[in-house]
């Protein structure tokens, strides 16, 4: 075989090789659009799983308050092993016995005597015994069972559940003000992905014209009618295109990178589709509209709630201060060991009331700085809303500016399209310098730059005036 063909063949598969990589690596690239960046994130991102957690964790609440209801069960028991008994004592029958035989001994000789009773018996009685030792609680078993049932605990059961299911719906709250800033956040770093990529197709298009000015510049000065000089402004505004191109570059790499961490991609080995910039359509802000999206705020629900709250802890205090009744049952067993061992069971019924009468005192102050923090969270409900109002207003003012400087960008690009043309028309004729051109495209790629920002900024203004209006 020649060693050209073969080489020819090596190189083919190489390059067959090669060409399958990239095809492999551009399907592995997923391109992204702004609602799955924002499914992303509301799915992966840790503020949101804390969010989700918290929430968990107030339902737990919520159940475990709820069991204040039931009655409560308590069982005991204990068992004790001693090395002596604790209790001990002698016990002398004989002397106890004495004065009882010097009563009856002639009453039992009679009957001795008659044949009805043994005198055995009686000379045994007589006779003095060792005196009796009583040992006790040495070892033994203590068991009980108690069933106590809240008939009235002056509200605290009531209005404890009360604030558990509160929590649960502020916990609610809080994680749907957090999955909208999270919403928003990702609109933030999409649009600046957007603009920056937009920036990087304006440089290209600004190379793009350089090479061509280059060009016809070469042209020139080959043919005599300009100097180098001009050659080597182009080439210089070439190489400041490339450091901007290049540090373009690494800001769009370190934008990935947090964007992916924010959505919870593993690497910033993703891309992002895009929308058409061209047609933006006008806002449409409805200003009288505002007091009723106020209600619908979560931010507004969670001071509502935080009045709520406020009250139910004034009626708990006030509940600390009335009495307490149960009722219960209970059954009891116990068992001494020792030379006499006691063993006993019994059950037993019971009503308890109990009145806090020391603590009336200090309650009523409680009560009453209760009181006091029920109307600061009124007052701060009251402030915040008016702020919530004046937010709402100047979202909607942003917005609208912000749409007006997108079609003021827009006229600047149309009209450093014409300097750039009627620049470069002057420049072949002629009748203007090679710096004029440069600086109306330096115009062009600025207009563009700046419309890519104005449109980034106006569709976070728009996504900023819809949270604020509570969509």
């Amino acid at each position: 075989m020649d060693i050209r063909q073969f080489d020819m063949k090596r190189i083919a598969i190489i390059f067959t090789g090669l060409l399958g990589v990239m095809c492999i690596t551009a399907q592995a690239q997923e391109t992204l659009s702004l609602e799955r960046c924002r499914e992303m994130a509301l799915e992966n991102n840790a503020k949101i799983q804390n969010a989700r957690l918290s929430v968990e964790a107030a339902e737990q609440t919520g159940k475990e308050t709820f069991t204040k209801y039931f009655p409560s069960v308590a069982a005991t028991g204990a068992g004790f092993l001693a090395n002596k008994p604790m209790m001990s004592m002698e016990m002398d029958m004989s002397a106890m016995m004495t004065p009882m035989m010097q009563a009856f001994t002639p009453t039992m000789t009679w009957l001795a005597e008659q044949g009805a009773l043994d005198p055995a018996v009686i000379q045994g009685l007589s006779q003095p015994s060792e005196p009796t030792k009583i040992e006790a609680l040495k070892n033994g078993l203590i068991g009980g069972l108690m069933i106590t049932q809240p008939l009235f605990a002056g509200g605290q059961i009531v209005n404890g559940n009360r604030l558990a299911k509160a929590g649960i719906e502020a916990s609610k709250l809080q994680q749907q003000m957090t999955a909208d800033e999270i919403a928003l956040e990702t609109e933030r770093y999409f649009w600046q992905l957007v603009a920056m990529k937009e920036k990087m197709k304006t440089i290209a298009e600004a190379d793009t014209m350089l090479k061509r000015i280059r060009s016809d510049v070469g042209v020139a000065v080959e043919a005599g009618l300009v100097t180098r000089n001009d050659l080597l402004r182009v080439e210089l505004e070439q190489n400041r295109l490339a450091a901007n191109r290049l540090k373009l570059e690494n800001g769009l790499r370190v934008l990935k990178m947090a964007f992916a961490q924010h959505i919870g991609l593993a690497s910033d080995g993703f891309d992002i589709a895009p929308p058409v910039l061209d047609d933006l359509a006008a806002p449409v802000v409805e200003t009288p509209h505002f007091e009723s999206a106020l209600r619908q705020r979560p931010e507004y629900l969670l001071l509502d709630k935080s009045v709520d709250v406020a009250a139910l802890q004034v009626k708990m205090d006030a509940g600390k201060n009335l009495p307490t009744v149960a009722v219960g049952a209970g059954y009891n067993y116990f068992n001494f060991g020792g030379a006499t061992a006691m063993k006993r069971d019994f059950g037993m019924a019971f009503a308890t009331v109990s009145i806090p009468l020391s603590d009336w005192w200090g309650g009523s102050h409680a009560v009453k700085r209760r009181k006091l923090e029920l109307r600061a969270a009124e007052n701060t409900r009251h402030e915040n809303a008016d702020l919530l109002l004046l937010q709402m207003r100047r979202a909607a003012d942003e917005l609208n500016e912000a749409y007006q400087q997108t079609l003021l960008a827009q006229k600047s690009i149309a009209v450093a399209k014409e300097n750039v043309r009627m620049s470069e028309d002057h420049y072949k004729a002629g009748v203007s310098i090679l710096s004029d051109l440069l600086d109306a495209q330096n115009l062009l790629q600025q207009s563009r730059d700046q419309y890519a920002e104005t449109v980034a900024i106006y569709c976070v203004k728009k996504a900023e005036y819809k949270r604020a209006m509570g969509e």
